[in-house]
């Protein structure tokens, strides 16, 4: 079977990733509330690992849930700039001419 061919290098639309972000948000937060549960009823030193995963993945879900998705560059798109127009010199210098004095 031949591999499917592409014709755009676009991502995921914009309400793809919001809903996507969206969710990992969601996910993490649960995880959270499991955790500040478990650290209520549990002893010892699970305790204090579900009270740091409950203090600490909050920031982590909102680092994750504020990076959006990194668009991918196809090698097409990285050279648009047709080098061939642009100069093989540089320009010289510009020069003013000095001021006309007139003749009385």
């Amino acid at each position: 079977m031949e591999p499917v061919q592409s014709i755009t290098s676009a991502g995921r639309s914009r309400d793809q990733d919001v809903s996507g972000r969206a969710m990992r948000y969601t996910i993490m937060m649960s995880i959270r509330v499991v955790c500040f549960f478990a650290a209520v009823f549990t002893e010892g030193w699970l305790r204090w690992t579900f009270a740091v995963g409950a203090v600490v993945l909050p920031y982590i879900a909102v680092v994750l849930a504020n990076a959006g998705s990194k668009r991918r560059r196809s090698d097409d798109t990285m050279h648009l700039l047709d080098t061939g127009a642009l100069p093989h010199e540089p320009t010289p210098e510009y020069r003013p001419n000095p001021p006309r004095h007139e003749a009385p």
